[in-house]
């Protein structure tokens, strides 16, 4: 039974939730929890995301700054890597939902993420700088994000940004009142819960294994899966006989 963390299931959705009040500080069996959970979601089909979040006054500020020591260092960047491997090599979307401060390693895992929600309250940052340290996800996720420019603004800086200014370099995808906070986070999943689990998937997949290949390399890739893995499914003969047919598709997620 995981201490730091709390899984609610819904169809479709996996919520994991940070339990580590009263900031949710990253620690090093907190990530191992969190690391076990989504082996064991990787493998469900018919999920389609898994929604990090926190509560209304932190997502989370941070990795424990307390396994920075000589001592547990090794051991915490070597977790906190495979926790990033762990979000990667889930299929189904990853979708961060953040109220409250995001701060260094909380930052991190936000951003590192499919897609990001924020309330307006949010707060964004990467403060490791004025620990004479640097955020090893940040450093090379950030640029790609937002750009070099301004990435290294804020990793240089350790500056803390709000949800607004977040929203306008790029960093994440929506802004919502915290009023209410909660109904639009609903109606923004249902975007993506009303669509074929497998499709989600594999959309997925083609974006990430062509996003750093030159363009045409890229569309040969997505091509590949298009035709390779798409349309062998069950969901995607399914959605264009639907279409055809003038009625609502059936899906199978598979």
């Amino acid at each position: 039974m995981p201490k730091y963390i709390i899984l609610e299931k819904e169809e479709g959705i996996a919520k994991i939730t940070f339990n580590r009040p009263p900031v949710n500080i990253l620690n090093i069996e907190m990530m191992r929890e969190i690391i076990d959970l989504l082996g064991e979601l990787a493998k469900q089909k018919d999920l389609k995301i898994v929604l990090f979040q926190g509560n209304q006054k932190a997502f989370s500020a941070g990795v424990d700054v307390g396994e920075h020591t000589a001592e547990k260092v090794e051991e915490m960047i070597e977790v906190f890597g495979k926790l990033f491997e762990a979000i990667n090599s889930i299929p189904v979307i990853t979708l961060a939902s953040v109220e409250g401060m995001a701060l260094g390693g909380g930052c991190e895992v936000a951003t590192f993420c499919d897609l990001i929600v924020a309330s307006e309250n949010a707060k964004f940052g990467q403060p490791e700088i004025k620990l004479a340290v640097f955020p090893p996800v940040a450093a090379p996720i950030f640029p790609r994000l937002i750009g070099r420019h301004k990435a290294l603004e804020l990793l240089l800086s350790g500056d803390t940004i709000d949800a607004k200014e977040a929203q306008g370099i790029g960093l994440i995808n929506r802004l919502y009142p915290q009023e209410g906070y909660q109904e639009s986070l609903q109606k923004f999943i249902a975007r993506f819960t009303s669509q074929s689990a497998i499709a989600l998937a594999l959309t997925k997949k083609a974006v990430d294994k062509g996003l750093y290949l030159p363009v045409l390399d890229a569309v040969d890739v997505a091509n590949k899966i298009y035709l390779e893995e798409l349309m062998k499914t069950e969901d995607a003969n399914e959605g264009l006989k639907a279409f055809l047919e003038k009625r609502k598709p059936v899906w199978k997620n598979r």
